[in-house]
């Protein structure tokens, strides 16, 4: 084990990302391209988090996990993207 690497820090910064992520949401309620962000947000600090974890037990799975996890964030973010276009093409504006 490396006695360089503090995994109680690393976890606890992919957390406060988590939760900074979902305070996003829940305070803004009217800007949808602000809840997009943070939906992101969420996603990278659950991926910081699988790779920390998966670095403190060296696991091999938990590092190809994290890339599904980074394709699926990709994804969503060009799907909401799209619906976020005909959103404003229909109603003129993207506040919700």
């Amino acid at each position: 084990m490396n006695t360089f690497f503090n995994s109680n820090i690393y976890m606890d910064i992919g957390i406060i990302i988590i939760y900074l992520g979902l305070g996003g949401i829940l305070l803004n309620r009217n800007n949808i391209i602000i809840s997009i962000i943070c939906i992101e947000i969420v996603f990278y600090g659950i991926n910081y988090y699988l790779l920390t974890s998966a670095l403190i037990i060296q696991d091999l799975e938990g590092l190809v996990v994290s890339f599904f996890v980074l394709t699926v964030a990709a994804a969503e973010s060009a799907v909401a993207l799209g619906i976020l276009m005909v959103y404003f093409k229909i109603f003129k504006n993207i506040l919700l």
